[in-house]
């Protein structure tokens, strides 16, 4: 399993945009991967909107696992992190799309870099999936200290090499904001984020309950700092406020 991909997909009431999702994930341009879609006690018709999906195709590489009841989007990809059988593990997002080369592309720009943790560009869009010309460039690397500030890498745009980061460590913090939580303690180690700055990820805003609430993001990303970092009132206002310039620059 040296050269395979584990896509892991948390999928809650995702109805409406999963089917979209799959095929951008079936269009990948390498092939060697599997897609493991975590439904957590969805209250739509996600799951048979899956399974008629599955029948449809047939692809084998496509495996739905559900939870007992919702437990949350970090539960949910902890549970897909444990049933991979990749080297390889990259996230999506249920309404998030990739462009064709973005395993590819980004697999080989990992080994390229010899690296265990990187990320990618990507571009908003709208609910349908329209690119909206608002690219998100990356810097070369990411430590710890740039990271605290800049919140910058995206979930649906990282690949890790388990080889180098093992498993275990990977594992999502049950908080909110975990996926950020999860980068600050992988760098936290000393370790380094690649960022390959090329536009492989559509990142569809609408409908998003919390990203699209502002007052809600900005309380996610204080409590990091102050109970996940256990960061002082200075220093967490310190990075509170070169986050807060450069998220508003990202969205502009």
């Amino acid at each position: 399993m040296d050269r395979l991909i584990s896509i892991i997909v948390p999928v809650y009431n995702a109805a409406e945009f999963i089917r979209e999702t799959m095929d951008s994930v079936r269009a990948q341009t390498y092939g060697d991967w599997e897609l493991l879609l975590v439904e957590d006690g969805s209250t739509d018709n996600s799951v048979e909107r899956i399974t008629d999906y599955l029948k449809e195709t047939g692809d084998s590489r496509i495996r739905l696992i559900r939870q007992p009841g919702n437990q949350g989007a970090a539960k949910a990809r902890n549970r897909g992190l444990a049933e991979a059988a990749g080297r390889y593990l990259a996230y999506l997002d249920a309404d998030d799309l990739w462009s064709p080369e973005k395993l590819e592309h980004e697999l080989a720009f990992l080994q390229e870099k010899q690296a265990g943790f990187v990320f990618t560009g990507y571009e908003f869009a709208d609910e349908a999936g329209r690119g909206l010309g608002k690219v998100v460039r990356v810097p070369e690397t990411l430590s710890y200290a740039q990271a605290l500030s800049n919140t910058t890498i995206f979930t649906s745009t990282v690949m890790f090499d388990t080889a180098v980061i093992p498993k275990e460590f990977l594992e999502m913090p049950v908080i909110k904001s975990e996926d950020t939580a999860l980068w600050w303690k992988i760098l936290r180690t000393g370790r380094t984020a690649y960022g390959l700055d090329e536009n492989l990820v559509r990142y569809r805003r609408a409908g998003r309950s919390l990203s699209s609430n502002k007052l809600e993001a900005l309380r996610r990303i204080w409590n990091l700092y102050r109970r996940a970092e256990g960061m002082s009132l200075w220093d967490s206002a310190r990075h509170f406020c070169v986050w807060a310039v450069l998220a508003v620059r990202r969205r502009m």
